[in-house]
């Protein structure tokens, strides 16, 4: 979906486009009943998540009042039913595992936030986190790596689009990302 579709904030964050279709690939929706997504911010992964399987439980996590409201906003826009948003800060205790688990911001609490989705996933489900900082990205390597999962995959993802400047154009770059998506093996505590 195009980033235009969504309705936007000025300081509520949003996966851009290209992030997006690459999570949601990584994420295996398709094998999933459920979907928790933290840091939703607009909700553009809950909403293209849901609107790709309708059958999928989608739980979108977020603390930032303004976000919340935006994310309403979308999930009525888009008339997503399958969206449950929980206003909070993860880790927070949920009823049912998912399949599939996306951490698109930690707020400062990384590693809580990787031990609490490795608990909320059941066995074989995937977890797939973004970072724009490097500090971030190695603490979850490093993490990841202390669990004991160690057959992860992790990306940058440069995009710059093209724009128009005076007669000309020229490819203006978004901030790097860092993904790392990675599955929780069956005997994985």
């Amino acid at each position: 979906m195009k980033d235009e579709l969504f309705l936007r904030g000025a300081k509520v964050p949003m996966t851009k486009e290209v992030v997006r279709t690459v999570a949601l690939s990584r994420l295996a929706l398709h094998q999933a009943r459920h979907f928790i997504d933290v840091g939703a911010g607009t909700g553009s992964v809950s909403i293209e998540a849901a609107l790709s399987h309708p059958e999928l439980r989608v739980t979108a996590i977020e603390r930032n009042p303004d976000a919340l409201t935006l994310l309403a906003e979308n999930r009525r826009h888009f008339d997503c039913c399958n969206i449950e948003i929980i206003a909070g800060e993860a880790p927070v205790m949920l009823g049912e595992k998912a399949e599939a688990i996306f951490i698109g911001g930690s707020g400062g609490n990384l590693t809580e936030l990787i031990d609490w989705a490795l608990e909320q996933l059941n066995p074989q489900g995937r977890l797939v986190l973004t970072f724009i900082l490097q500090e971030n990205l190695t603490t979850a390597l490093d993490h990841l790596s202390s669990r004991g999962m160690h057959d992860f995959d992790c990306l940058q993802l440069q995009i710059s689009e093209l724009t128009a400047l005076g007669c000309g154009h020229y490819f203006k770059p978004n901030n790097p990302t860092f993904m790392i998506s990675c599955q929780k093996e069956k005997n994985h505590g």
